[in-house]
């Protein structure tokens, strides 16, 4: 197999964890950026990365990289790049653009550019004048940063947030891989209680469980690179059987999801059966204020309201300082809470002890993390 550039991108801030990810698949040969981490690996590489990463957004191929400061100089730098060893003749190749801090600053420009460059090198390969675009899809992206033109193929298709599980969906989710990476920062482990007090449609309680599960994110759906040649189905065949292998069935697992909204929490209820972890979670509905436990040494996870809208801020504000008086009460507890309230340590009544700026969607939030030191070996299962 071919070794080849690969990229997995990803929410600003995630870096680190993606990077550690790919070491888990044994990828270690890396690059890290804003937003990124180019990583080395084989067609294999592309199977399974888009199979297993569970904080990255995508997996990309990098086909070229290339200073262009003049739009010839995209056209010539583009063509140069061996296109006709990705795309087949009846390949669809649409163009997306993206220009940050570069003098070929307009998007369209520079993806109509690129367009034509890829289809006068398909032209040398292919010998013919015309083509028609009907057979599998390679989504081309040329990125401009600081007048350095990056040309990628996107393997993976719809974002790898898309587990296939979420097919209904409730106001304002938390994105799957903010969750994961959330829960894969506090270093939670499968033998110890986890409790979400705002789980809404359940996004962080069944990230847990396919963590605790050792389940691959994207065992339940598809991915572009799967109409690929250069992909074939024997390759998915041997990434898929290698995840089911994989899984593993974690007994007593205390996971639990809590919130005071009855509809949100039956789509909570129907994600989980849609991700197979129905049987992981404890469900209920239960206001903020009666979170208790007989477990010692647990932690929550959670992504509280932010008060975005007009006029919900006193409430919001009221419910941070009921959650530091509540929280108290788990005196061995670790707390692990997202916010884009800047005031959000002085209302809750504790400063963290460390804090990470993540944005969930479009709105700039931090990571708050509240921990104790790890428990005796010999209490770990104590209870209150």
């Amino acid at each position: 197999m071919a070794k080849m550039h690969l990229i997995a991108t990803c929410i600003f801030g995630l870096e680190a964890i993606v990077a550690r990810e790919l070491s888990w698949l044994g990828y270690t040969d890396q690059h890290v950026d804003n937003g990124r981490v180019t990583f080395a690996g084989d067609e294999e590489a592309i199977c399974r990365a888009n199979l297993w990463l569970r904080s990255a957004e995508r997996v990309l191929i990098k086909v070229g990289e290339f200073k262009a400061l003049t739009f010839d100089e995209l056209f010539e730098g583009t063509k140069a790049l061996p296109w006709g060893d990705w795309l087949p003749e009846n390949a669809e190749f649409p163009v997306n653009g993206k220009s940050v801090d570069s003098k070929l600053a307009s998007i369209p420009d520079c993806q109509a550019i690129v367009k034509k460059a890829v289809v006068e090198k398909m032209k040398l390969k292919y010998k013919k004048e015309w083509f028609e675009e009907t057979g599998p899809l390679y989504r081309i992206e040329v990125g401009m940063l600081k007048d350095m033109a990056t040309l990628t193929i996107d393997t993976s298709g719809m974002g790898l947030h898309k587990r296939g599980y979420r097919t209904l969906v409730s106001e304002a989710p938390l994105k799957e891989t903010i969750a994961a990476a959330m829960l894969m920062i506090s270093r939670w482990k499968p033998d110890r209680a986890l409790i979400d007090p705002f789980c809404g449609s359940g996004t962080i309680p069944i990230e847990a469980a396919l963590i605790a599960g050792n389940i691959a994110p994207g065992a339940k759906r598809s991915f572009t690179a799967e109409s690929w040649w250069q992909t074939p189905p024997e390759l998915w065949k041997k990434a898929r059987e290698e995840a089911a292998d994989k899984a593993k069935r974690t007994p007593d697992l205390r996971i639990h999801g809590s919130d005071i909204d009855k509809d949100v929490l039956s789509l909570a209820r129907y994600h989980a059966a849609q991700a197979g972890v129905a049987d992981d979670i404890h469900l209920q509905r239960m206001p903020v204020s009666e979170i208790s436990s007989r477990y010692k040494y647990g932690f929550i996870v959670c992504n509280p309201p932010y008060g975005e809208r007009l006029g919900e801020m006193p409430d919001v504000e009221k419910l941070y300082r009921e959650m530091g008086a509540i929280f108290k009460g788990l005196d061995t507890w670790s707390f692990y809470i997202i916010t884009s309230h800047m005031n959000f340590e002085k209302l809750f009544g504790r400063k963290a002890n460390k804090k990470r700026k993540l944005y969930n969607g479009r709105i700039m939030c931090n990571y708050y993390q509240f921990y104790v030191p790890p428990p005796p070996r010999d209490k770990l299962n104590l209870v209150q």
